[in-house]
């Protein structure tokens, strides 16, 4: 079976109807109806769930849970998407409806809510089941539904390795990955009544496609059988689409998820900050009465203050003389030597000794220097330049801002840009200058926040991996 994931429109088909063992790819509905009650509110990802007998026996492929031990949902979810769990696809059950087997019915409901009209469940988990059937048409919906009602879970699907709490799990998906370009989910299947079966998903430029394969006789061989449709429906499927969201499921008044008050989507309507607390009004201070004598006081104050200062005789302030003019250097000289020839012609008209007593030379005026700092600052600039204005950026008084974090490449840029406001939500004290910034790369849209300094960016990396949430800081 191959679609065209924007439109759900089928772009090939054989056999797609036939009713087989899914095996594993039954840990699609498992994960589904977990995100659904996650959204729904019945439960949540760090609710501690207590491990079962029955959950702890499961066979193989299994995460290790120990009957009576706890852990949270969300480990269990990484090892049921990424381990393809057994153990932990049974305990996601028993935590939602309390039982395998009244889990085992809302799957059914379920199915019959996504037009899965083929499909019959009897576990979470897909070990083979007398009754526990499905199509590769039902399961190519299963996939199709996962993305579109689902993206801020589907990178689970494409992770090569993740944190199960109690341990490091492996995909099982892993070789295709690696294998095909544009590859990021979505689950793998075996057991021997089965056979190799996989649901693929794979995005190049604006195309999505969707294939699914049943009943493989290798790992090998069911790669190389997936990689033909995929290549089939890329060929086949339209560069440009429209695309038609499938609406989330409704249910009747009789299932246990009506009447749920549903969380917020993740749309901001309204300020997450508390609004501040009032201030308590005083009550206006009693003003105590003033004495006349302090009264008096002021007034004999101001009088005086008023009162005209007695006059002063002018001619007992001595003047001072006025300071010199200032003659430069050549000035000087110049002067000097006008002087000199003054008074050599006056000596030459004379002809007695008591002519040459009589003249008196004239002082060389004194030559006054002055401070060459003082002299500068006292020129005026007729024609000054103006100031040169300096622009401050935010990165220049803070240092370079070059780096970021990077929160790894999802599917779609919606995708994307809801993991990001989420956590700028959670973490407004971390990113409340970071840039919110989606880069559209080979294999998917990489989320960033951008504009933040070294120390800055590793801090928040670190704040978000003791939250388990993988990110990578970047840089010049």
């Amino acid at each position: 079976m191959v679609i065209d994931a924007r439109t759900g429109e089928v772009l090939h088909s054989r056999n797609a109807d036939t009713r087989l063992h899914p095996a594993s790819l039954t840990k699609m509905m498992t994960l589904y109806i977990a995100f659904e009650a996650v959204r729904l509110g019945e439960i949540t990802l760090d609710t501690q769930v207590r491990i079962s007998r029955n959950a702890a026996a499961e066979p193989p492929s299994r995460l290790g849970l120990q009957a009576g031990s706890t852990i949270r949902l969300r480990y269990l979810i990484r090892a049921a998407a990424v381990r393809s769990a057994n153990d932990a696809a049974t305990a996601i059950g028993e935590a939602i409806s309390g039982s395998e087997a009244a889990f085992a019915r809302r799957m059914n409901r379920t199915a019959e809510a996504l037009g899965m009209t083929r499909t019959t469940f009897r576990n979470a988990h897909g070990l083979t089941e007398d009754g526990h059937l499905s199509t590769a048409r039902d399961m190519t919906t299963m996939g199709r539904r996962l993305f579109f009602d689902y993206p801020q879970y589907y990178n689970l699907f494409s992770r090569r390795t993740a944190d199960a709490g109690i341990a490091t799990v492996r995909n099982t998906n892993r070789r295709f990955l690696d294998a095909y370009r544009g590859a990021d989910g979505i689950k793998t299947g075996y057991t021997r009544a089965a056979g190799y079966n996989l649901v693929a998903s794979a995005e190049r430029g604006n195309v999505r496609i969707i294939a699914t394969v049943f009943g493989g006789r290798s790992t090998a061989s069911r790669n190389e059988r997936i990689m033909e449709l995929l290549d089939m429906g890329f060929a086949r499927a339209p560069a440009n689409a429209t695309i038609r969201r499938p609406e989330l499921p409704s249910y009747g008044p009789g299932d246990g998820r009506a009447g749920h008050t549903i969380r917020p989507n993740g749309l901001v309507t309204s300020s997450l900050r508390p609004l501040p607390r009032p201030l308590p009004v005083a009550e206006p201070e009693e003003i105590p009465e003033v004495s006349p004598d302090l009264i008096a006081a002021v007034e004999d104050a101001v009088e005086d203050a008023l009162a005209e200062p007695p006059q002063q005789d002018l001619s007992e302030i001595p003047i001072p003389e006025p300071r010199p003019e200032e003659i430069d250097d050549a000035g000087t000289e110049a002067m000097a030597e006008a002087e000199v020839l003054e008074t050599e012609t006056e000596i030459e008209q004379g002809s007695d000794d008591s002519l040459l007593a009589s003249v008196t030379p004239v002082q060389r005026p004194e030559i006054v220097a002055y401070d060459s700092t003082e002299i500068e600052l006292a020129v005026i600039d007729p024609d000054p330049e103006p100031p040169v204005q300096e622009i401050v950026t935010r990165a220049s008084s803070s240092g370079s801002r070059l780096y970021g974090v990077s929160l790894g490449r999802y599917p779609s840029r919606f995708a994307a840009e809801q993991l990001l406001l989420r956590t700028a939500l959670a973490e407004l004290g971390t990113f409340d200058e970071a840039l919110r910034n989606v880069v559209q790369r080979t294999g998917g849209f990489e989320a960033q926040f951008a504009g933040m300094g070294q120390e800055q960016a590793e801090r928040a990396c670190a704040r978000l991996m003791s939250r388990n949430i993988t990110c990578t800081t970047y840089g010049p």
